[in-house]
């Protein structure tokens, strides 16, 4: 009997050539999205690809990526309140340095593992990942004089089989935690175009939508060619910055070229809208087209034309018609902003990661602490649009 084995890659061009046809059922695990992320990667964060094997068949992949994670990538927004700098200072002692995520940092969801159930089962390929994790780190710690202080497994929805093998991650002193849900809109059968959708609104939230869309009016809207994401790299970035930089917490900036290289490498499933104003652009959202789900990835826009034109509904509603009049199923929103989301006919679906401090219990016992007040689960309130 065959035992299963691994072996450890760094670039894309290494990769064994049946890993595409292995992952056809997530575009996020597939060459040309990983191409575009090498290409372009955060500076703090470090790709490694795992790929295993029983005798000389793959039978799963993983995605690993090593985050180098400090005080002002984490708290991207600064404050002159002393006891708060304390604060951020005392909890970048234990989250600060480098961490190991089986998964993909840049977006909500679990796009960092696949294995073939009709060959190896998830307790064997679970130990094996745990194997990866473990000549990775030594690796690092070998070459780079870096010791991994944070292992992670991201994101998973409650459903997901992964749950099944619950005394493997016990057993590594890992620990489960909730964090904010992935909102997914579903697209209705009997939607043929936006105007539809509208059609089933209750009478409050059509007038909303009339509302926004009238709003929009002045903007045109348009995709952009890859010449155009070229030309327009700087001026994206910007816009992607101003909504990045409001986030409370964030792990990474992205490159500047991100989106030119998603472009190059994904072609017609990576789509970026431009919101014009006078022609000066003021907005964009960007949008990966994953099988039947509409991925939406990140956006930007000019602060000071935000709410005059109500351009992030707007964004929301004209992903939402993208997907409608593609025939998608489902609109993968992620996560933040869920009552604006919800407002939209998102609802929301619970997701778990699974963690560990290396250095001791105790630290383990801070770790899950610090995540649990970075990431609350957030009380708010979900919208019900529908008739």
């Amino acid at each position: 009997m065959s035992s299963t084995h691994f072996k450890i890659y760094t670039r894309i061009n290494e990769l064994p050539e049946s890993w595409d046809a292995l992952v056809t059922q997530d575009v996020f695990l597939q060459t040309s999205f990983l191409n575009a992320l090498e290409e372009s990667c955060p500076s703090n964060i470090t790709p490694f690809y795992v790929a295993f094997f029983k005798a000389d068949e793959l039978v799963g992949v993983a995605v690993i990526q090593r985050v180098a994670m400090y005080l002002d990538d984490v708290f991207r927004k600064t404050s002159d309140n002393k006891l708060k700098r304390l604060g951020k200072y005392l909890i970048a002692q234990i989250v600060r340095g480098n961490g190991l995520v089986v998964g993909n940092l840049m977006h909500t969801g679990q796009h960092g593992l696949f294995f073939n159930e009709e060959i190896i089962t998830q307790d064997v390929f679970l130990e094996q990942i745990f194997k990866a994790l473990a000549e990775i780190s030594k690796r690092i710690k070998q070459q780079d004089h870096k010791k991994i202080r944070i292992i992670g497994f991201k994101d998973y929805f409650e459903t997901d089989k992964i749950h099944n093998n619950a005394e493997i991650f016990q057993q590594k002193r890992m620990y489960k935690a909730k964090v904010q849900p992935n909102m997914l809109l579903t697209i209705k059968p009997h939607w043929i175009t936006i105007n539809d959708y509208a059609a089933n609104l209750n009478k409050k939230y059509r007038r909303r939508y009339k509302t926004a869309r009238k709003k929009s009016q002045s903007i045109v809207k348009r995709e952009l060619t890859i010449n155009e994401i070229a030309e327009a790299s700087t001026e994206l970035f910007k816009l992607y910055k101003n909504v990045s930089d409001n986030a409370r917490v964030n792990s990474f900036v992205l490159n500047e070229v991100h989106f030119f290289n998603l472009k190059k490498q994904m072609q017609d499933r990576f789509k970026l809208f431009g919101y014009y104003l006078n022609e000066k652009l003021v907005g964009f959202y960007t949008l990966i087209l994953n099988g039947e789900d509409l991925e939406t990835y990140f956006l930007g826009y000019d602060k000071a034309y935000q709410s005059k034109h109500q351009m992030y509904l707007n964004m929301l509603f004209d992903m939402l018609s993208f997907a409608i009049e593609n025939r998608f199923k489902t609109v993968v929103y992620a996560r933040t902003a869920m009552e604006i989301k919800s407002s939209v006919g998102a609802k929301p679906n619970t997701m778990y990661i699974y963690m560990k401090h290396t250095n001791n219990s105790i630290a383990n016992a801070i770790l899950k602490f610090i995540v649990n007040t970075l990431n609350p689960i957030k009380k708010w309130e979900e919208r019900h649009p529908f008739k």
